[in-house]
């Protein structure tokens, strides 16, 4: 069994398609590409070079998976972008590799949806189970953890962080690290409420969803010091799993430049 590749398609001699691979017309694998099983590359779709599929994959038309760098520091040095298994990139999703700066990489983990017109720029780090919805841009050096999700037309500056299953509201500008399980919104970002929706689907207590409120209500719409906040919660009881990873984002977000820990 051989992949299947249409006959107007252009597949780089160097490239490696697993046997059910199917490229579809007009579409371009280049150099040094790794394809994995049952990956779909639709019609008029690029892979531009340097860059590892997993299985199950889908490339809908006009996304361009792979392509250099968009910034000043990449002079052709050999970088590459690696993807996971069982994602989605749909229509003009542009996903960029890495620089020899920034490490050499850009990696999206499993299970992500990217929607129309997403970019993902150089040296990004994306978890598993993200949605990302149409038009979002993410910055340079961007992480994304685990199971976050955009609104559309959010912009992420680089270097930030946006902590797992928090989410990102539409046309929200985004500047410093959005902490984890809580909704950040608006031009100026600011958190807004707990993430509800998110946690219940991805199977978190109702006790640790109560005491994320908790936090939220005393860390955001009160007028009390982030040190206060957190002792007040520890006289209510000791913090769940959440809490502590909320204390601990916060605590490296505070220590970082203009709160983006990442930022060197």
């Amino acid at each position: 069994m051989t992949a299947t590749i249409h006959d107007t398609a252009i597949v780089d001699p160097s490239a490696e398609l697993a046997p059910d691979v199917e490229v579809g017309a007009y579409a371009f694998v280049g150099p040094q590409v790794r394809v994995g099983a049952g990956t779909r590359i639709l019609h008029h779709a690029t892979i531009h070079s340097h860059t590892i599929l997993g299985e199950g994959n889908e490339i809908h038309p006009g996304a361009v998976i792979g392509g250099d760098a968009q910034d000043k520091k990449y002079v052709g040095e050999e970088c590459w972008l690696h993807v996971g298994d069982g994602n989605v990139f749909r229509e003009s999703v542009t996903v960029n590799r890495g620089t020899g700066l920034g490490g050499g990489d850009t990696r999206i983990g499993s299970h992500c949806l990217l929607l129309a017109g997403v970019h993902v720029a150089h040296d990004c780090v994306l978890g598993n189970h993200i949605i990302i919805a149409n038009g979002v841009q993410l910055g340079g050096h961007v992480t994304v953890e685990d199971g976050a999700g955009f609104g559309g037309l959010s912009a992420v500056h680089h270097y930030v962080t946006i902590g797992r299953l928090a989410f990102i509201g539409g046309m929200t500008r985004v500047t410093s690290d959005a902490p984890p399980y809580l909704i950040t919104e608006g031009h100026p970002s600011r958190v807004r409420a707990v993430n509800k929706v998110g946690l219940k689907r991805a199977g978190v207590s109702e006790e640790a969803i109560s005491w994320l409120k908790e936090a939220q209500r005393l860390l955001y719409s009160h007028k009390v010091v982030r040190r206060e906040a957190f002792e007040l919660l520890e006289q209510r009881g000791p913090a769940p799993g959440e809490g502590r990873i909320l204390r601990s984002f916060l605590r490296a977000a505070e220590e970082g430049k203009q709160g983006r820990a990442r930022q060197p």
